[in-house]
């Protein structure tokens, strides 16, 4: 089909005609620049035409400029920096009506949508950039802005920052405090064990979990940093199970037995392989305290543990270690995530303790009710890996408002021998108030003179409703 734009355009001529439309009669190809390029006459919108238009001075210098003098273009020069520029007074007269502030009372003299920018970085002013003067006052202006634009910190006020707050020393029971500087001393060598050298002094944890909140803290005690040696007890806190209401929280504690030379590494062990063991089993535990099945409970438990015992030996053989230098103790609680499911399951290997603040009032024998809230299980401690069998039982159904303390001997024999301890976490812990982190860890070092042992605490906080 013909295209219609032909029809509007210049009628079509030959490879070899001339052009009519052209003055000179040339073809397109014969007004090509020498290098290759298209004159500008061809670059023409259709119907239009340029007599005589031809540029001398770029593509053909030879042929004469046969415009008329009034078509010429005008030369243009740049204004001379040393002349003056015949339009200073009009731009001084415009600096002076936009700098110059209003006098009070009078308004300006142009109407009030055109009386300046409004102030503020959405609607800067027009830049007025003619002439030396509007530069010269340009640069006062930015001078005059940027003291204002840029404060100095030393020109805040020191009655803004105000005293930092302090927790200060731990407090402590008696009339003074005991010997040992409640502070991090002396610290373990690389060369001469690396793990323990990297085992931290203290460590703090927490969470939160629906209505159960939780803080964990482990400190080395005053004993271990005056000597040098590391931490040996160690927590874990952490979720077994699928995602959903049939998950559980895992909260453990161990404390290495002190006469083995690496408990550090075995109460760390023994806290991952407890959980690595406990959760391939989640799903039987879950259904266990959801069915308050005691006897169901216990046999996983003993099954869970009895492994731990196992990789924990194996782990000892592996660096050539003997099985009894890795000896610690575990104890651990499982809390379901479902709220209706108000049963906690415990489980124990050695000592340590396990106390509920309820209604103000402390229970130091909650696991252990034939020791008359001594806060131990037995002076004779069983240990992993030699020791593999656990104590299981569950727990009664859980109140809101309960506090449940999972802990190691060195917070459970002063807690239930010294009144002073009592009172002062009763007061942090069973307010209902559940304390931040760094101040749960500053309350669990609370001390009581010739209690020196390493101490590791994880407690429940159960919401009120």
């Amino acid at each position: 089909m013909e295209n219609d734009m032909n029809a509007a355009g210049r009628p079509r001529t030959g490879p070899r005609q001339p052009d009519p439309q052209a003055p000179d009669g040339r073809t397109p190809a014969e007004r090509r620049t020498p290098d290759g390029g298209q004159a500008h006459e061809d670059l023409a919108y259709p119907g239009h035409t340029y007599p005589g238009h031809t540029y001398p001075d770029r593509q053909y210098p030879d042929r004469p400029d046969t415009r008329q003098p009034a078509a010429r273009r005008p030369e243009l020069r740049w204004p001379d920096p040393q002349q003056p520029d015949p339009l200073d007074a009009t731009w001084q007269s415009v600096d002076q009506f936009f700098s110059d502030p209003p006098e009070p009372g009078t308004a300006a003299g142009v109407p009030e949508a055109s009386a300046g920018p409004p102030a503020g970085p959405t609607c800067p002013a027009p830049p007025l950039t003619y002439g030396p003067v509007r530069q010269q006052q340009q640069q006062q202006q930015q001078q005059q802005k940027q003291p204002q634009q840029q404060p100095s910190v030393s020109e805040e006020p020191a009655a803004r920052v105000g005293a930092v707050p302090v927790l200060g020393a731990p407090p402590y029971s008696g009339p003074k405090p005991p010997l040992y500087a409640p502070e991090p001393l002396e610290l373990p060598s690389v060369r001469q064990d690396p793990t323990a050298a990297l085992t931290p002094d203290m460590v703090v944890d927490g969470a939160g979990y629906g209505a159960l909140t939780v803080r964990a803290a482990s400190v080395r005690g005053d004993s271990h940093r005056y000597q040098g040696e590391p931490r040996q007890d160690s927590l874990a806190v952490v979720r077994l199970g699928e995602p959903g209401a049939d998950g559980l929280l895992l909260l453990a504690v161990a404390d290495g037995v002190g006469s083995a030379a690496r408990s550090h590494v075995g109460s760390q062990e023994a806290c991952r392989l407890a959980a690595m063991e406990l959760d391939s089993v989640a799903a039987e535990l879950s259904e266990a305290l959801r069915a308050g099945d005691r006897t169901g409970f216990a046999a996983v438990v003993d099954t869970a543990v009895g492994r731990v015992a196992t990789l924990l030996a194996h782990r000892a053989r592996e660096h050539g270690d003997d099985p009894a230098a890795y000896a610690t103790t575990l104890r651990a609680l499982l809390v379901p995530l479902d709220p209706r499911v108000r049963t906690r399951g415990f489980l124990a290997v050695g000592d340590g303790g396990t106390a509920l603040l309820r209604a103000g009032g402390w229970n130091l024998s909650l696991t252990d009710p034939e020791h008359d809230g001594d806060g131990m299980i037995d002076t004779r401690t069983a240990a992993l890996p030699h020791g593999h069998r656990a104590r299981a039982l569950l727990l009664a159904p859980a109140l809101p408002g309960d506090v449940l303390v999972l802990c190691t001997d060195g917070l459970s024999t002063p807690l239930a021998g010294d009144a002073g301890m009592r009172d002062f976490l009763g007061s942090g812990w069973g307010t209902g108030a559940v304390p931040a982190p760094a101040d749960f860890l500053w309350q669990l070092q609370y001390r009581v003179k010739s209690y020196d042992d390493d101490r590791t605490a994880v407690v429940l906080w159960e919401a009120v409703p």
